[in-house]
């Protein structure tokens, strides 16, 4: 009997790791967003299965109510670990949001973009702490993790040292994790290295994205032209140091997003290079 108790220990704890593989890489579905209106869902999502994903992102569901979203993935064995929703959502729809999260079978339900005016100052980052801290402890109840993608427009001054520092102060951590995306690391001229470690175990999900080499970097638009997103490996990022730090601070899940006009050539090749990089 002791034994059978121990082997079903185990077996829960592997299957609880397997959850959340640090190695596993997926895709943001964003990065197809051409296809899923020129093609539809059904003929995208095949090429998702075809590119030998498992686990992918939303940023909508084209169309579709989340239980048909949901019921298409499902056909093709694909698992939605998280989405993006509208800031405008989580301050005036919250419940839906959640609703909506729940259906999907997400584990983590994010944001993208703070909603603000010319550049982002003191009064709209304390106006999202408050939107998303409340959003998170509603998520919470429901198991769902809250997150905040940050876009290189937090990067503006703050003190001693950034907005986004402040978001990171007062956010509370039980209730609001992290998203990196790289390339909105390294445009505005910061160090994704560097953040990691200074915020180890609040970034709990990433966007692997490679800027265009001779782009130059250090603006807090947040925007760049969408061609500048290259197969991961041919651009400016140093992503053996970068992986390094990820793993090392808890990170537990990799989008690979791709937002320019080839990226549905792009992505296989951004796969191969994660694959001889220690990606399953």
């Amino acid at each position: 009997m002791k034994f059978t108790s121990l082997f079903l220990a185990l077996a829960l704890t592997a299957q609880v790791f397997a959850a959340d593989a640090p190695n596993a890489a997926g895709l943001q579905l964003y990065s197809l967003r051409s296809q899923f209106k020129l093609r539809g869902v059904p003929w995208t999502l095949d090429r998702v299965k075809e590119f030998g994903l498992k686990e992918v992102e939303l940023a909508g569901t084209y169309d579709l109510t989340a239980e048909q979203f949901k019921a298409e993935l499902e056909q093709r064995g694909l698992k939605a670990v998280s989405s993006h929703f509208p800031y405008a959502r989580y301050k005036n729809d919250l419940d839906n949001v959640v609703k909506e999260a729940k259906t999907l079978g997400l584990k983590y339900a994010g944001c993208a973009w703070i909603d603000h005016k010319d550049s982002f100052d003191e009064a709209e980052c304390r106006d999202a702490i408050a939107v998303f801290n409340k959003a998170g402890e509603a998520l919470a109840k429901e198991g769902i993790t809250m997150f905040y993608h940050a876009h290189g427009f937090e990067f503006e001054p703050y003190g001693d040292g950034t907005l986004l520092d402040l978001f990171l102060k007062e956010t509370k951590p039980e209730f609001v994790s992290m998203q990196m995306d790289i390339l909105w690391i390294i445009f505005p001229g910061q160090d994704p290295v560097k953040l990691l470690n200074k915020y180890s175990g609040r970034w709990k999900l990433m966007h692997l994205k490679d800027l265009k080499k001779g782009v130059a970097t250090g603006f807090l638009t947040g925007k760049t032209d969408v061609a500048n997103d290259v197969t991961l490996g041919t651009g400016q990022m140093d992503w053996t140091a970068i992986f390094a730090a990820a793993r090392k601070n808890g990170v537990k899940h990799y989008f690979i997003e791709d937002e320019s006009p080839s990226s549905l050539e792009q992505i296989p090749n951004s796969l191969t290079f994660l694959r001889a990089n220690g990606f399953e």
